[in-house]
């Protein structure tokens, strides 16, 4: 009887540990109905562990409109530049998940970023697929990042972390959590990072103008020529919807 019950014991830590092993990439179920997007249970796993990717205090049902703006950044291409004078020029806050990168190479950029209000956050030093990493292994990619913000800055670097790819696991997720992040994925994305690949101005605009929806989450990339072109345009539809933009300050405070 004991050892059938030491088996199952040291099964089911088995078991929980492959489960808290096992990756996912994060992705939406997209729709053109201005509704916000319907998640599996591998995505809500990640609000167990100070993980967001829509606010659900701004949903369907909810008369205040509001969109929280992202970007993840790892270089400078000229775009980013451009995108931030129509962020400073339209008075629009937003988050930039940054890289090693460009903190290195593009030092004024970056603090650029933070001297006009917007968040810069944690992307990790070199976009590794951190759910084959080790806690050590995790923890310097964050805290390496945070000291070259802080060197560069001056500032400590806000407590929001995006992993790269959209790469996850629940034991990935605790990491961030155990250092204090709260982890941002999101809920309306497109497909703009290959440079080489710039979608159609006009119907890149019209694919995220369909896609959106109260409480978005938006992750756009800031290298993106397309994204840059249409930047102002998409600024003022989303005011013509009726859509503010908030912070994720106040997005995490809201849903806290």
């Amino acid at each position: 009887m004991a050892i059938c019950l030491a088996f199952s014991l040291v099964f089911c830590s088995m078991t929980l540990a492959s489960e808290q092993e096992k990756a996912y990439s994060w992705f939406v179920r997209h729709n053109e109905t201005h509704t916000q997007p319907v998640t599996d249970a591998t995505q809500r796993l990640v609000e167990r562990y100070d993980g967001y990717h829509v606010d659900k205090a701004h949903g369907d049902g909810c008369e205040e409109k509001v969109l929280y703006l992202t970007f993840d950044a790892g270089y400078e291409n000229g775009n980013v530049e451009r995108i931030l004078d129509v962020l400073k020029e339209e008075n629009v806050p937003a988050a930039f998940f940054v890289l090693k990168n460009i903190i290195i190479k593009n030092g004024d950029l970056v603090k650029r970023m933070e001297g006009e209000g917007h968040l810069v956050c944690n992307h990790t030093m070199t976009h590794p697929d951190t759910t084959v990493m080790s806690k050590k292994e995790f923890e310097a990619e964050l805290t390496g990042l945070a000291s070259l913000y802080t060197e560069c800055t001056g500032k400590d670097m806000p407590m929001y972390y995006r992993p790269p790819e959209g790469r996850y696991n629940e034991r990935t997720l605790q990491y961030a959590k155990d250092l204090g992040y709260k982890t941002v994925f999101w809920s309306l994305a497109y497909a703009d990072w290959d440079n080489d690949h710039q979608p159609e101005p006009q119907k890149a605009k019209e694919k995220i103008l369909s896609r959106t929806h109260n409480g978005a989450i938006v992750l756009l990339h800031p290298t993106s020529a397309t994204n840059a072109e249409i930047m102002r345009d998409l600024i003022k539809e989303w005011r013509a919807m009726g859509y503010r933009f908030g912070t994720l300050d106040e997005l995490t405070a809201a849903q806290s």
